[in-house]
């Protein structure tokens, strides 16, 4: 019994002794790794092309609109970002398969009637058929930001003449959800020429 009180002794003092020894510091220092921003190159808007058939002068007519990225062009910034400006080529065909207007559309064809920021840092942001009226086909133009979810931009209207005339103006008609042509009031149509 002596020998295990004895035992037990030395074993209670071993260990308080490994308890009392000094913590040995650390000389290292633990950080975070840096994050590395890798810079995204240069975006695109997204190419696409559509085509629907109209009927236009007591015949039909298939309006065609390719949208494209164009590298060749300046890019444009929106806020860090890059993007490559685009180019919109509109091609309009008979009936019988011939061609009666085609044309490739960029910001510089609607520096006329945007302002130097948008010349600077907008892009050509789409080309759509609107409608027909008399002999003119009418399509709403935009230039503006090349984010897709931004709703900054300039409206435009491009018209076509039966001759194959283009002629380009800002569309100054507020988007009341309908106008005079097509059964909404003739008020909102004159309200909206009075903005």
């Amino acid at each position: 019994m002596k020998i295990s009180c004895s035992a037990l002794a030395a074993l209670m003092m071993l260990c308080s002794l490994a308890g009392c020894k000094k913590k040995v510091e650390s000389t290292d220092i633990i950080a975070k790794k840096p994050v590395i921003v890798k810079p995204v190159g240069t975006k695109k808007m997204g190419d696409y092309s559509q085509s629907h058939k109209i009927e236009w002068l007591g015949s039909t007519y298939t309006v065609g609109i390719r949208f494209a990225a164009d590298t060749s062009l300046p890019t444009v910034l929106d806020g860090n970002q890059k993007y490559y400006d685009n180019k919109i080529t509109l091609r309009i065909t008979r009936k019988d398969g011939s061609e009666f207007f085609n044309r490739t559309f960029t910001k510089g064809d609607f520096a006329a009637y945007i302002g130097e920021n948008y010349k600077k840092n907008g892009a050509l942001t789409g080309i759509v058929y609107d409608r027909t009226e008399g002999d003119m086909l009418f399509f709403a133009a935009s230039v503006g930001s090349p984010d897709k979810s931004s709703d900054d931009f300039i409206p435009l209207v491009l018209k076509l003449s039966r001759f194959g005339e283009v002629s380009i103006s800002k569309d100054t008609q507020l988007d009341t959800g309908g106008s005079a042509a097509e059964g909404g009031s003739e008020i909102d149509a004159a309200e909206a020429e009075g903005m």
